[in-house]
């Protein structure tokens, strides 16, 4: 029978025979969710696929932690990253835990919930399980300084909720509807993979949002921590944290993939100049 060997005696012998560390990988998904540009660092399954791939590929990892600091974002592509995140978790047989920062709201949240547990600070914002569809109306200002706004189309919802004319209130009943849907796929997904959630709370599945430690008793988070001090009581204070390097490519690249046919990096960054604006904005519901 073979003795371990005293711990002071591990950093003079060969690595062979030092035995293995525990190790995690590390991934961070930051930002808001949905169409990345050369302006506007975030997450899509486009961005993270890489880093997903690379982590759970990692080679004998005890689990996998996600360092989680979003307000959310496009519903589809949160959906995308969770089931991901599912799949590569079962196909490696490696557990997942998801440490939030600021905030994991709305499909931050759901991200969140791809985890096996989530561990967030007391002081962390958690939740906003709801769906938001906001934009501009220019019909007022294009009408102001004499511009005209032709639409032809075949098919009456084709140009729904066109920001250059008047809202119409059909286009909002559409927009209703679809809205309920990906509601009802939200709050089914957090009580599947929730089950400590106390659906009986009135507000629970209405937008709201609640700091870490209210969070806790409402079952949607396990704990309260940091991914460091958390992962260490789990695996021991050897484990060893490998954080993978997000891959997004050069300043360039990333201009030239913004460009599609037809248009000019000029409209790209113009477009991106507007949409900064409402990434701005939807950090500021949380007063980040």
């Amino acid at each position: 029978m073979s003795l371990p060997l005293p711990r002071f005696l591990h950093p003079i012998l060969p690595k062979a025979w030092r035995g293995r560390k525990p190790t995690v990988a590390v991934i961070r998904l930051s930002g808001v969710i949905g169409a990345v540009s050369p302006l506007r660092s975030g997450l899509s399954m486009a961005t993270v696929a890489s880093s997903l791939e690379s982590g759970f590929g990692m080679t004998g990892i005890s689990a996998v932690a996600l360092v989680i600091n979003s307000p959310g974002g496009s519903p589809a592509q949160s959906h995308l990253i969770h089931r991901r995140i599912r799949a590569l978790s079962i196909e490696k047989s490696v557990p997942v835990y998801a440490f939030v920062e600021d905030v994991a709201a709305s499909g931050g949240y759901m991200i969140a919930c791809a985890a096996d547990e989530i561990i967030a600070d007391p002081t962390s914002l958690i939740g906003s399980i709801g769906v938001v569809s906001a934009g501009f109306g220019f019909d007022k200002l294009i009408e102001r300084i004499g511009i005209e706004r032709r639409v032809h189309t075949q098919g009456e919802a084709k140009a729904m909720l066109d920001p250059f004319r008047p809202e119409n209130p059909e286009d909002i009943v559409r927009l209703k509807v679809i809205q309920a849907d990906v509601q009802d796929l939200f709050t089914t997904l957090v009580s599947e993979r929730r089950p400590a959630v106390r659906a009986s709370s009135d507000n629970l599945f209405t937008g709201a949002v609640w700091t870490g430690r209210q969070a806790l008793p409402l079952g949607l988070i396990d704990g309260l921590g940091d991914a460091r001090s958390t992962l260490r009581a789990r695996f021991g204070d050897d484990v060893v944290l490998k954080v993978v390097a997000e891959k997004q490519g050069s300043f360039v690249s990333r201009l030239l993939r913004r460009a599609v046919p037809g248009s000019t990096i000029v409209d790209g960054l113009a477009a991106d100049a507007l949409a900064a604006v409402e990434e701005r904005a939807a950090w500021a519901r949380y007063g980040l």
